[in-house]
């Protein structure tokens, strides 16, 4: 039976901002976790990206402060990113549209002059990186003795980040008696540590198992050995596709998040294609994801800074050109696609030394995913002498790694260059010596 938001306590300004806003049914975390965080009970949500736990923990906190009081925020809401910070800000301003509630996102990358001004303007409700929230904090702008609401959103991605220290902070200085709410993808052994700090006898709600990839979202698995080769495969894909809508890459890295964005450039043009990652400045980033939400570009090229907090509903496909070296982030990238119970497809490109990641994704997410053959009109180019002794070094690593003992052939190959190097040096002397021998004493004295 289906849930709409009539069916739960709030007010009519917030339920017409739900209808303006387009909702009608809760989606199943919904469901779980408006009710007992309306009663003010600590929740811990696992819940992967894409299934609406933000209206989860936003509505009801809109519903409990219900108009703007006082000078100093009544809840405050830490994500990872700066983007999901401004999704989440997006999201509070969308359902306390019909409501006075004053909302201040603070994020790094940007001076923090224009949010401290903001904030000292009177505010309900906070959305920070832990960073800047605590550089802001030291700096005396933000009081926290009024805090009623704490939640930890993406809290998995936060560990990954190395953002415990921070965390740990922001708890030191946040009142005791206090709701906490705790969101995450997964549940690993450090969020359960977490949670035993953080949250009080807390409701837990696991909506699928963890880090489950959505029903609706088609994956494929390509073996492909090189960079040139998965470029042709992209190529290949993208003149094949026509029912791609809106697509996002995942890059592993800045260098090979700027290559395929030069390939696309090529092949595009800057109307339909942007790109995504760290060294790119706030404004460049901010208008290269509104952008793509406002469908003025088809493909967004981004790093794994991106692969959570951008909430577009729309997008058809994600390809990661490159397998992620933390495995969790495979369910958050392809849960950019599928979302809203519409249907998507997630294509991997695996090179050999990927191939350990891979394994490890599908013991995540306990599933196979299906592997595709290389279609045979995509050339597949020969590895570069460079690109093969970094995936051996690379496979070398990962043998060490689940096994300490093992030295790997670049291991053996010196000690081989070694020996050899060695008898070369024993045989000159030995040479030498002799030679010396050969000589009369006579000879000996005149080259003395």
């Amino acid at each position: 039976m289906s849930v709409t938001f009539e069916d739960f306590n709030f007010n009519r300004q917030i339920l017409n901002a739900i209808a303006d806003a387009g909702y009608t049914e809760a989606t199943p975390i919904q469901q779980k976790a408006i009710p007992p965080i309306l009663n003010g009970q600590d929740v811990m949500g696992i819940a992967q990206t894409g299934t609406g736990k933000t209206a989860a923990y936003v509505l009801p906190i809109i519903m409990r402060l219900k108009y703007a009081q006082g000078d100093h925020a009544r809840a405050l809401i830490i994500s990872p990113t700066r983007e999901l910070a401004m999704q989440i800000e997006e999201n509070v301003k969308t359902f306390a549209a019909n409501t006075d509630l004053r909302v201040v996102v603070v994020y790094g990358g940007l001076g923090p002059k224009t949010q401290i001004e903001q904030i000292n303007k009177g505010v309900d409700i906070i959305v920070a990186t832990p960073g800047r929230f605590m550089d802001i904090y030291l700096a005396g702008h933000i009081v926290t003795k009024t805090l009623q609401v704490l939640v930890l959103d993406e809290a998995d991605k936060m560990m990954d980040m190395g953002f415990m220290p921070q965390i740990n902070r922001i708890l030191e200085v946040v009142p005791v008696k206090r709701q906490n709410l705790l969101f995450s993808a997964t549940m690993s052994d450090k969020i359960h540590e977490l949670s035993n700090n953080f949250l009080e006898f807390p409701t837990v709600i696991e909506i699928t198992p963890q880090a489950t990839p959505a029903q609706t979202v088609d994956q494929q698995l390509y073996f492909v050995p090189n960079v040139k080769t998965k470029i042709n495969l992209l190529k290949k894909l993208l003149d094949k596709e026509d029912d791609i809508k809106k697509l996002m890459i995942f890059c592993k890295t800045r260098l090979a998040a700027e290559d395929v964005y030069k390939f696309l450039l090529r092949k595009f043009g800057e109307a339909e294609v942007k790109v995504l990652h760290a060294n790119k400045g706030q404004n460049t980033r901010i208008n290269a994801i509104n952008a793509f939400k406002a469908d003025e570009v088809k493909i967004l090229v981004a790093t794994d800074v991106a692969s959570r907090g951008i909430d577009v509903s729309d997008v058809s496909h994600v390809i990661n050109f490159d397998v992620p070296v933390v495995i969790e982030d495979y369910v958050h990238r392809i849960g950019r696609t599928g979302r809203a119970y519409q249907k998507g497809v997630a294509v991997t490109f695996c090179n050999p030394a990927e191939e350990y990641y891979i394994r490890k994704v599908e013991k995540l997410i306990r599933q196979s995913i299906p592997v595709y053959a290389m279609p045979d009109d995509v050339f597949v180019e020969a590895t570069p002498y460079d690109e093969k002794q970094d995936q051996d070094r690379e496979i070398d690593m990962q043998k060490r790694r689940d096994d300490p003992e093992f030295k790997g052939a670049f291991h053996e190959k010196k000690t081989l260059n070694q020996r050899k190097k060695f008898d070369a040096a024993k045989a000159k002397a030995t040479g030498n010596q002799k030679q010396k021998r050969t000589k009369s004493p006579k000879e000996y004295r005149k080259k003395r």
